[in-house]
């Protein structure tokens, strides 16, 4: 089971990386929402039934933490030491995006944290049912949700 979950965990860790950047401006901080992200998924991978696609269950559970994570305050943060094998990614070694995804960044960084997950999955490509899926909303509110989050990035970037 921990070899399963360590190889689901290679394989999305792209998707965690987007998660923690959207949410947290410091490099700190993206680290501890990651740790606290990788162990509310191993908390909940006992009881993930695969009805749903891999990636579907990490974005719930990456996004649901991240939403939740700083109403928290450091003194209930849970510790992660992790797993043979897998460490904690560095999020300093990855390039700085291009001055056209820094200023898309700092938009999304202004929405609500809703916003902020529906516009996450949208620019994943991800069709409105697993937006729906992922965050619980309605199919058509997704839809509505979107058409409005572009319009208020647009307003944010033209400013």
């Amino acid at each position: 089971m921990e070899k399963d979950f360590l190889d689901i965990l290679n394989t999305h860790r792209p998707l965690l990386f987007k998660v923690c950047h959207l949410y947290c401006d410091r490099s700190e901080d993206r680290e501890d929402l990651f740790q606290e992200v990788v162990l509310q998924l191993w908390k909940s991978y006992k009881g993930f039934r695969h009805e749903a696609k891999v990636s579907t269950w990490m974005y719930r559970v990456a996004l649901n933490t991240a939403i939740t994570y700083f109403k928290k305050s450091k003194k209930e943060i849970s510790s992660f030491s992790g797993w043979p094998g897998y460490e904690i990614p560095d999020f300093l070694d990855h390039t700085e995006p291009s001055d056209q995804l820094s200023q898309l960044y700092l938009a999304i960084s202004q929405l609500d944290k809703i916003d902020k997950s529906v516009i996450l999955l949208y620019l994943e490509e991800k069709s409105y049912e697993e937006i729906s899926e992922v965050t619980g909303l309605s199919h058509s509110n997704v839809g509505v949700r979107i058409n409005r989050i572009k319009t208020k990035l647009t307003n944010l970037i033209n400013k």
